[in-house]
């Protein structure tokens, strides 16, 4: 912070040795220390006060995102309750008083991953003949 070299340090001793005097430099550098001192607790005081300020700012930014997941976590969990108690899947608990419920997967053609558009028709293969029982 401030930029003071070892030529500038003995100009400002020099000085002082002359203003102040041999005699009383030591008790004005005891003074100097214990302003410092003070201000260094001052400063420090201020730096943890911002500290905990900060901290108590995103403790309750925190608690504020864990209350809406806690209330999304209950709400899934009441319709996955309530669809297991009348016997349904969670979906289509969830889905029972949807106004636009989305399309049935068995509804939308599904598109093959190596083919581009939709798959053909699947051929369907008549089952085996059954073998003719022998006469005894």
């Amino acid at each position: 912070m401030f930029d003071i070299g070892a030529s500038e340090l003995l100009v400002l001793a020099i000085v002082a040795i002359v203003v102040i005097g041999p005699k009383d430099l030591p008790l004005a550098l005891r003074t100097a220390g214990k302003w410092v001192a003070k201000m260094r607790s001052v400063s420090n005081h201020f730096r943890s006060g911002i500290e905990t300020m900060i901290r108590e700012a995103e403790m309750e930014e925190m608690e504020k995102k864990w209350k809406e997941q806690n209330e999304r976590i209950m709400r899934e969990t009441a319709v996955q309750e309530a669809a297991a108690a009348a016997g349904q899947t969670p979906d289509a608990a969830a889905d029972q008083n949807d106004p636009y419920p989305v399309p049935l997967a068995s509804d939308v053609p599904t598109a093959d991953p190596v083919m581009i558009g939709p798959m053909p028709p699947e051929e369907t293969v008549p089952p085996p003949a059954k073998p003719e029982a022998s006469q005894p």
